[in-house]
């Protein structure tokens, strides 16, 4: 058997078992990489070390602990309060304002989850008091968290935009943004306009722990303090293009010394299962390439037929797959297949890769992922299983319309 079916065997193989069972897929790749690597083409360890991503480990480690040093010092409890506070006595009004401050926190380095993790017992605690649509609060939580998701200081968008400068492709940090918060902002407002009429399984407005106001707090110095950092992180790194991960150590590094006693377990918030999924999988992907299996597979995508079609194709297969597997995961593996097709094809490489991002990601509202799982374990005064195939349904329109229409909108007008 080739090395490149073996490879491919074996990535296959790494994401059954990490769908089936609870294990990272980055040590999986660690694994897959070493054996692969060692076995069917004889690389030395430090051949095989050559593709870890040592930029994007800063990065996410960086963005990571500066996220885990603000939530601790309630910078990020001040954002969602402010938020909230807009919403008195407009309950129309909630799932907006819990859009904007899901994109503004993963615009600014939290990774998607943990946004959704933060906003979407807030937010299904307002949807269950004002009797309105559980289903349409989460999955628009959901949405804003995507929306803000590949700002170039984020997580996602860092991991993108640091696997694409690798290749001779351009793409611009800001197209690939707006195309990501233009996408999501469309898909709430109609998620916003389907399922805005009142839940008939919320609770009544007279629950007595509901009805405690949200109050302002007093904004601390270290709150401040974390505020101005963040501000300095995006004119650093977007201003004058410095190193995103180093600016956000040592942001999180200064804020941490002005606040030691709060400060001590920081790092025990940085995403560290999300930097070894990254790592595992960027290396594996470095495995990929030196067998050859990219370039074979990309040139079989090729050749079935119009460059317009095997774009539509990729969009469609990486929504069904990420529904059910790590969205990251899928990411790292289809931008380097999409390569080739970009560099013999006219067509956008900013449209089908900011395309390929939005597919992998929408479908996170699965009950399956992380984010889906967040929604339907925090829904008040429902039918699990009625909520349980809600979130399915929806799930499955996405999958179904998501790609086509980001396919449609990003990909096709740039080949006319």
């Amino acid at each position: 058997m080739s090395a490149e079916m073996i490879s491919i065997g074996a990535l296959g193989v790494m994401f059954v078992v990490a769908t089936l069972l609870p294990i990272n897929i980055g040590i999986l790749a660690f694994i897959g990489a070493f054996v692969v690597g060692t076995s069917s083409l004889g690389l030395s360890e430090d051949e095989i070390f050559e593709g870890f991503p040592v930029s994007l480990f800063v990065t996410i480690v960086g963005v990571t602990y500066l996220f885990s040093v603000a939530q601790r010092n309630g910078t990020i409890d001040l954002l969602v309060r402010a938020g909230i506070r807009l919403v008195r006595g407009r309950a129309a009004l909630v799932p907006w304002v819990l859009f904007g401050v899901a994109a503004v926190l993963t615009a600014f380095g939290t990774f998607t989850p943990a946004a959704v993790a933060l906003l979407v017992p807030v937010g299904m605690s307002f949807a269950y008091r004002y009797g309105i649509s559980q289903l349409m609060i989460g999955m628009m939580v959901i949405s804003g968290a995507h929306a803000g998701a590949f700002s170039p200081i984020a997580v996602s968008g860092a991991l993108v935009l640091g696997m694409v400068e690798s290749t001779p492709l351009a793409v611009s940090p800001l197209a690939l943004f707006l195309a990501s918060f233009g996408f999501n902002l469309l898909l709430s407002v109609l998620t916003f306009a389907l399922l805005r009429r009142r839940s008939p399984e919320s609770g009544a407005v007279s629950n007595a722990e509901d009805e405690q106001p949200v109050e302002a707090s007093r904004v601390t110095w270290r709150q401040g303090l974390t505020l101005v950092a963040l501000a300095a992180l995006v004119v650093g790194a977007l201003g004058f293009q410095l190193e995103i991960g180093f600016l956000a150590l040592a942001a999180g590094a200064v804020l941490a010394l002005v606040d030691m006693k709060n400060q001590s377990k920081a790092v025990e918030g940085i995403s560290w299962s999300t930097i070894l999924l990254v790592a595992g999988m960027v290396t594996y992907v470095g495995i990929l390439e030196k067998a050859g299996t990219i370039e074979t597979i990309s040139h079989g995508a090729a050749g079935m037929g119009a460059p317009l079609f095997v774009a539509l194709l990729l969009c469609l297969v990486v929504a069904v797959v990420s529904a059910f597997a790590s969205s990251t995961a899928i990411l790292t593996a289809i931008i380097p297949i999409a390569v080739p097709l970009l560099l013999a094809s006219h067509l956008s490489a900013a449209g089908l890769v900011a395309a390929l991002a939005i597919s992998t990601t929408i479908v996170d509202t699965s009950p399956f992922s992380t984010n889906g799982a967040l929604v339907l374990s925090n829904a008040r005064g429902v039918d699990r299983e009625r909520f349980y195939k809600q979130i399915i349904g929806y799930t499955a329109g996405i999958v179904g319309i998501g790609p086509v229409l980001a396919w449609g909108f990003l990909v096709l007008p740039g080949s006319l």
